[in-house]
């Protein structure tokens, strides 16, 4: 047991770093881009980018880990966010960040779909949520701290922040490197996983007509709705709200605390309680309501409380998703995993993108649209069982690889 904490803490570690170095660009971007006369589209491209990456490498990283091992694609991935924010320090012209961002994308994918699956090689199945929602709550406060850091030491800089998160990660590379052990016995391998395709076309479709078909598509609803609030909140609070670095950095800073207390803390023991599938409709149904909520505040206490509300509902989502993708994926759950973080990051590729294009049109566009995804995907999780016992169609064999 103390052993299984140690490695929780490292991979909570990994994933913080990473999402620090995804966060720290958010306070700063929508600046720099305004400086440039750029608008929200730009931003949204921009965001999309580190998602495009990020889309097709994830499966290949993911069918590596149940080769090789989870270990040393933890490692690259952790090797890759150094490097990547360091050419954002030095980088002076906008291509220039477009490069790293991409590079980010395919290199910092490796850790997520892995550190989920090295979950799934230590935990039992009944406690396999509450260990992926202590993980997920890394992602999420890296993606909530980052700004908050971001904002903090952009005063000394525009650059400073990506040297800062560099030397950051470099320091979580080597405690991984020399304290995580391996969780994937060499007899547990898959020597045939390896295919090298970029995104498996054939297991996807055969994922979506099998058992993980509903949860996929929960996973790019989530991951679409939820990009609204985090690729535009930086442009979106200083159009309406006429914010800085400093108030935006507050902002993500405090919900980056809320979002980790309820992951760190709530996850496992609501999930226990009411079961993933009831908890998932309800975190949708109460997002739904609070980017209505986010769109009603006028000062900075009402949008700090709106905001924490909001998030501390939404950041359920995530790993209650995963650990059910998890569960009914018994075996190959590197390859499950690396779908599942492939149509997460769909979700985030198109999500940014169109947030960026509608809130050039009106500012409160973007929360709008996100609220009418999340209320798309409460009525999937009441559709979605229904159509399924209605129609039982026979199991593609293909789908045994990703779980019953």
């Amino acid at each position: 047991m103390k052993d299984q904490r140690r490695r929780l803490a490292l991979l909570f570690a990994a994933m913080l770093m990473i999402m620090i170095g995804y966060g720290i660009f958010i306070p700063v971007m929508p600046f720099y881009l305004g400086s440039l006369g750029a608008n929200g589209r730009d931003l949204g491209l921009l965001m999309a980018t580190f998602a495009v990456t990020q889309l097709v490498c994830a499966p290949i990283w993911g069918q590596l880990s149940d080769r090789i091992g989870r270990r040393p694609v933890l490692l690259i991935g952790l090797a890759g966010a150094v490097v990547t924010q360091v050419i954002y320090g030095l980088s002076s012209h906008l291509w220039m960040f477009f490069l790293a961002r991409a590079l980010a994308g395919a290199l910092t994918s490796a850790t997520f779909p892995t550190a989920l699956a090295y979950i799934g090689d230590i935990t039992s199945p009944e406690k396999r949520s509450g260990a992926m929602g202590l993980v997920t709550a890394a992602m999420y406060s890296g993606m909530m701290l980052g700004p908050g850091l971001g904002g903090w030491l952009a005063r000394y800089g525009l650059t400073v922040p990506f040297f800062g998160a560099a030397a950051m990660s470099a320091v979580v590379l080597g405690f991984v490197a020399f304290a995580l052990p391996e969780s994937l016995e060499q007899e547990q391998r898959r020597p045939t996983a390896w295919r090298a395709q970029p995104l498996p076309l054939g297991d996807i479709r055969a994922a979506l007509a099998g058992p993980l078909g509903l949860l996929l598509v929960l996973t790019f609803l989530v991951s679409f709705g939820m990009s609204h609030f985090w690729a535009m909140f930086g442009l979106y609070a200083m159009r309406r709200y006429n914010y800085g670095t400093d108030e935006v950095s507050a902002v993500m800073s405090a919900i980056g605390v809320g979002s980790a207390l309820v992951q760190g803390m709530l996850t496992g023991r609501v999930s226990a309680r009411w079961g993933e599938s009831r908890v998932t409709q309800w975190a949708l149904l109460m997002s739904t309501l609070g980017f209505l909520l986010m769109l009603a505040a006028r000062d900075f206490v009402s949008v700090l409380i709106t905001t924490c509300l909001f998030v501390m509902a939404s950041s359920l989502l995530n790993p209650v998703l995963s650990a059910q993708v998890s569960k009914r994926a018994e075996n190959g759950q590197g390859a499950a995993m690396g779908i599942n973080n492939s149509f997460q990051s769909l979700g985030l590729v198109a999500g940014p993108i169109w947030a960026g294009m509608v809130l050039d049109v009106n500012v409160m566009l973007p929360y709008l649209s996100g609220s009418l995804v999340m209320a798309i995907g409460v009525l999937a999780t009441v559709i979605g069982p229904r159509a399924r016992q209605t129609v039982s169609p026979g199991p593609d064999p293909r789908t045994l690889e990703l779980g019953r």
